[in-house]
């Protein structure tokens, strides 16, 4: 049984989650996506926030380097492993995507597809959902390794080391990311990756990755993130008819999203989530969340 997997990282987190999934599998070949526009890491302030109208908007700044796949055109099945970038899958995974010849050889194929987040992966899932089912394919797995720490001291640990490069824990604040016990234990979706395709049926792979926890349900991080999507479209499309990527006409834009951006994360998402607990029924989460969870 052999597995394609094709990843992208900077900080090398969804290489060494991709890496520990696939511990179990007997053929594994890796495949680095390198896009032709460079992104830094780490990143400096203008930099990083200049690339949220593209991120959101699905306007990826360039294509892909090319990718041999003449040693995967066997593969059984197809794992795809990557990152969120402002509640939508990273510049690079849709450069990925848009590639013609990416397209072609996933037409028909069975795809796994792995998020290494912060904690806001439903609109990226749903993106990745769009693609593969444009392309043809068949997404038959879903796994998303987030940070555990709670919402506001992750939105800290990952500035810190997106734009310090720090991924360390230092005084209260623990290390970045997904943490390396996390990583360890993902070594048994793996397991569960193998079975299906010893029993050749990838077809019921989705609800045994669930009963493993694949995905880590938060009603209400997933109640902000859908809100925050709708307003980072509206912004990005503001943002946008100032310029494209790099243009200074955008940059006074660009800062006012900064500004926006600290102000709902500091001081409006914690009374959102107050609000959510409050109003929201627990029969009402209850009836989403096969749908936030599933593949359908």
């Amino acid at each position: 049984m052999k597995a394609a997997v094709f990843y992208y990282t900077q900080s090398g987190q969804a290489l060494n989650v991709v890496r520990s999934i696939c511990a179990s599998l007997d053929e594994v070949v890796y495949k680095q996506i390198l896009p032709q526009h460079t992104y830094p890491f780490p990143w400096s302030r203008d930099q990083f926030f200049d690339t949220f109208p593209e991120s959101r908007l699905g306007l990826p700044l360039s294509g892909i380097e090319p990718i041999d796949f003449t040693d995967v055109d066997d593969a059984d099945v197809v794992i795809v492993a990557g990152q969120s970038w402002y509640l939508s899958p990273s510049l690079p995974l849709q450069s990925f995507f848009n590639d013609e010849r990416v397209r072609q050889y996933l037409k028909g194929r069975d795809v796994v597809f792995v998020n290494a987040c912060r904690n806001m992966w439903l609109m990226t899932g749903r993106k990745i959902k769009s693609y593969i089912k444009e392309i043809g394919a068949r997404l038959v797995g879903h796994i998303v390794m987030q940070d555990g720490a709670a919402n506001l001291v992750s939105v800290l640990t990952i500035i810190r080391w997106l734009m310090y490069g720090q991924k360390q824990g230092s005084g209260l604040l623990p290390d970045a990311g997904v943490s390396e016990t996390d990583i360890a234990k993902a070594s048994r979706f793996g397991e569960l990756i193998r079975r299906s395709m010893e029993k050749n049926d990838l077809h019921q792979l989705q609800p045994d990755l669930l009963a493993a926890g694949a995905i880590c349900y938060k009603p209400s991080i997933l109640f902000l993130e859908k809100a925050g999507h709708r307003m980072f479209g509206l912004w990005a499309r503001f943002i946008r008819r100032r310029g494209e990527f790099g243009c200074p006409d955008r940059r006074f834009r660009v800062n006012m999203f900064c500004a926006y951006i600290l102000f709902v994360l500091f001081v409006l998402s914690p009374f959102a989530q107050l609000f959510f607990y409050l109003t929201y029924p627990l029969q009402h989460v209850a009836r989403h969340q096969a749908e936030d969870c599933g593949l359908d």
